[in-house]
């Protein structure tokens, strides 16, 4: 993960301990497109860097990390988002987050926002952190492919997250148990 997305992070950790109005303003910005929210603006514009545009992928990425750290302050490095969400669907026992992540995969930059909304609420319902410097480095890059255009990036993107989560919500198998499953279907 970045300094640059490391930094911010502190920033927000910051904010938290000290300024809950900001914190309130985050969390409302999540209900606008990211960087749409003019309150949000004294706490996010600073780390956006003045050669980016309004539409910039990093702009928006940091935008929408801040209002996600905003709703469910719970950070934890080296757990990324779909890992976390990987670990309560396997503690929940449930097919229908298993569903939903799917349906973040499948993510359009319009639909992004609200699909991980939904995903960080389930997380903070159970106490679940993740690492949101991953996840601003992350959505950069989402963003990014979605605005060039570049389905190899956006895959990455999408397979490095169904990895995580698929880690954490199926662990593998031992390789005793796929030699005998192997041997069974020959």
């Amino acid at each position: 993960m970045s300094e640059l997305a490391q930094s911010f992070i502190a920033h927000l950790a910051g904010l938290k301990e000290h300024d809950r109005g900001a914190f309130a303003h985050l969390k409302r910005s999540l209900g606008f497109e990211p960087g749409a929210y003019p309150r949000a603006y004294p706490y996010v514009e600073r780390f956006v860097g003045a050669d980016r545009h309004a539409d910039d992928p990093w702009r928006k990425a940091l935008y929408l990390t801040a209002g996600l750290y905003a709703s469910h302050p719970q950070h934890v490095t080296n757990t990324s988002l779909s890992a976390a969400f990987g670990h309560l669907a396997r503690a929940r026992g449930s097919a229908s987050l298993e569903t939903r992540f799917i349906a973040l995969l499948g993510a359009s930059p319009d639909s992004l926002s609200s699909l991980l909304r939904q995903v960080v609420s389930l997380l903070a319902a159970d106490g679940f952190p993740c690492d949101y410097s991953k996840l601003l480095d992350d959505l950069a890059r989402w963003y990014e492919a979605f605005d060039h255009s570049d389905e190899q990036k956006r895959d990455r993107v999408r397979q490095g997250w169904a990895r995580d989560f698929y880690r954490a919500f199926a662990p593998a198998a031992s390789a005793n148990e796929i030699e005998s499953e192997t041997e069974a279907t020959v």
